[in-house]
């Protein structure tokens, strides 16, 4: 892995709302503090044109990626924010070869929507980074970032790595107002659980990977885009069952707070892959604000329907603050009882 960052590019690979004016007290702040943590900071060349010109061109935001991962002087590529159409970068990424000529092995950190970036980057043998963007976590409107994400942020870019993920001791509720005003508020906290066991042996291991529910449910569904089936399909987007064997399967919920009709749905098409009778474990993230937590944690085991497999609920990971950084293709060992998941690189 690459140690101390110097020089970290953003990158908008979904949403384009990080060019948007109404956001730029926002960008103004994060910029600030990802300099006071000593880091030279390069905007990619399309990362700031904003919401409507980003959606209409995916290749534009599949040649910032494709150039971030070329500059030898970039060590670590933070994405913006997610989204929802990620996967429209696929024929620009995949099509000629062209992600896997440039890729090398660098820091590559986002969560929600990126969720299909990381799989895209798995797919060609590239460790990532899931749990953390920019605009969410860089640019929070407190004082100084969270104290619980800085933590993981300052230890990623310090040296490279995570060493264990450990409970956030609270847990924020999310913002209703990101304007300038809201500049120097404090959230609204409450204590937090831990981890908490839902079924299986509580310690277990194997390599993390997957990501926000809603965006892989996406690999299988067309409700919310027509093509992102045949599109992951074409490109074998989703690992096979070889792939997942003694895997551990990260889940985490979106901002749209999925109902528990939906969040069983989306469940039953994981299961209908046969991932759950392969996997090591299960960890669930924390959902936002809490809403929905218990239907979650009674559903999991019953559409899951393995009751051997261990599920481990409540990480502070995804889209409920604050947020952990969790590596994908790292072992990680993890212990309820010791309430830490531990990872080692070979």
């Amino acid at each position: 892995m690459v140690q101390k960052v110097k020089t970290v590019a953003i990158v908008s690979l979904s949403s384009g709302v990080l060019g948007e004016d109404f956001v730029q007290h926002e960008v103004k702040i994060g910029l600030e503090r990802l300099r006071r943590f000593g880091l030279e900071v390069k905007f990619m060349e399309n990362a700031l044109k904003g919401l409507d010109y980003l959606k209409e061109h995916p290749e534009k935001r599949a040649e910032d990626l494709l150039q971030a991962f070329s500059d030898d002087s970039i060590d670590m590529i933070l994405c913006a924010i997610g989204g929802e159409d990620t996967y429209r970068l696929l024929p620009y990424l995949f099509e000629e070869g062209q992600l896997e000529k440039a890729v090398r092995q660098k820091i590559f950190l986002g969560f929600s929507d990126t969720t299909m970036n990381h799989l895209m980057l798995h797919k060609l043998g590239i460790k990532s980074f899931y749990g953390q963007a920019f605009l969410p976590d860089i640019c929070e409107l407190e004082e100084e970032m969270l104290p619980y994400s800085e933590k993981y942020f300052s230890e990623l870019i310090q040296s490279g790595s995570i060493r264990c993920v450990e409970p956030s001791p609270i847990w924020y509720e999310e913002r209703t107002d990101f304007g300038p005003k809201a500049i120097g508020t404090k959230r609204v906290s409450h204590e937090n659980e831990g981890f908490l066991l839902l079924q299986g042996s509580p310690v277990f291991q194997g390599e993390i990977l997957g990501g926000c529910i809603d965006t892989l449910y996406d690999i299988f569904d067309t409700t919310r885009h027509e093509d992102s089936v045949s599109l992951c399909k074409k490109y074998a987007l989703f690992p096979d069952l070889a792939d997942w064997k003694g895997k551990i399967l990260l889940l985490e919920s979106s901002e749209n707070q999925p109902n528990p009709e939906k969040y069983r749905k989306m469940l039953k098409a994981l299961k209908q892959s046969g991932i759950f009778e392969v996997l090591s474990g299960v960890l669930v993230g924390k959902p936002m604000d809490e809403r929905y937590s218990k239907e979650y944690q009674e559903i999991l085991p019953e559409v899951i329907g393995n009751p051997t497999l261990p599920i481990v609920f409540n990480l502070n990971v995804g889209h409920a603050t604050p947020r952990a950084i969790v590596p994908f293709g790292i072992m990680a060992k993890v212990d309820v009882l010791a309430q830490r998941i531990s990872f080692t690189e070979a």
